[in-house]
């Protein structure tokens, strides 16, 4: 991947499942990527039954996870040599999804420092008419390269 321009490849897979992630645990949760610049990316999601908890609603943590994903593809937009990590991770949740229900994922950087850079994701139905939940993520730049 050292060789592309990060952002192209998020670009290249707009409309289409984001297969070239380096992330394993993005594989898994399988996003179909809506948009890519440098500082905002959304990502859409299908949710299924093994992203549920036993109410069968989209779980918690895995909202957390598709937040914490997706912010780490906005970072991934700056096309920097060396990695974030979160330092932290600040959810309120709205409203539920459930099995079969699309969701967005969008993210916009807030405050990008020399180490630290803030980052809001707000979850969305497919109507972008509910909102299902919003994170804010502090992230550290790290000294491992890619």
């Amino acid at each position: 991947m050292k060789s592309h321009n990060a952002l192209e490849i998020l670009q290249s897979f707009i409309g289409k499942e984001f297969v070239e992630s380096p992330s394993p645990f993005t594989k898994w949760l399988n996003p179909i990527v809506m948009y890519a610049e440098t500082g905002r990316v959304s990502f859409r999601y299908l949710i299924r039954a093994d992203m549920t908890n036993p109410l069968k609603g989209l779980h918690g943590g895995v909202t957390a996870a598709i937040i914490d994903d997706v912010v780490g593809a906005t970072l991934f937009s700056y096309n920097e040599p060396f990695f974030y990590t979160t330092l932290n991770n600040v959810i309120d949740y709205f409203s539920p999804a459930k099995i079969g229900d699309v969701i967005f994922a969008e993210t916009i950087v807030i405050k990008k420092g020399k180490q630290i850079v803030n980052v809001q994701c707000e979850v969305w139905n497919e109507e972008k008419n509910r909102l299902i939940a919003r994170g804010y993520s502090n992230l550290l730049k790290t000294s491992f390269e890619k």
